[in-house]
């Protein structure tokens, strides 16, 4: 009988212990994983794109709307931040929509755009 190389004794166990690895277990043998609960999110993507119907649905009736020829914006309020949104039709005759969405601070300071869509989406009431 030839002896083996010293070598090849050496990489057995990691390969033993690498395909160990791979192995699946029963369902009786594995943890049980909760189910995914998707998070309701509010956020830039849920304002950019909406027209003003959808923009009251989420947060309720505006604290102002101001409309100049076919251009429309609307101002949200909270006790944290100051958001207004411009609604633009991509053609003439179409429904106007978020193009873009501008957010401060009540105290002017600025603030990220999610997170104050956010903000508003949780207030209680309006102006």
């Amino acid at each position: 009988m030839k002896p083996q190389p010293r070598a090849s004794l050496l990489i057995l166990p990691f390969a033993l212990a690498l395909l160990a690895g791979c192995a699946t277990t029963g369902a009786s043998g594995g943890a049980a994983r909760a189910p995914l609960i998707p998070i309701p999110q509010t956020g830039l993507g849920n304002v950019v794109g909406q027209d003003a119907a959808a923009l009251v649905r989420q947060f309720g009736q505006p604290d102002a709307d101001v409309r100049e020829g076919t251009a429309r914006k609307l101002q949200f309020t909270s006790a944290i931040c100051v958001m207004d949104a411009y609604l633009y039709p991509a053609k003439a005759g179409a429904e106007p929509r978020v193009t873009w969405v501008d957010t401060r601070q009540r105290d002017g300071s600025s603030i990220d755009r999610a997170s104050c869509a956010a903000a508003i989406a949780r207030r209680t009431g309006g102006k």
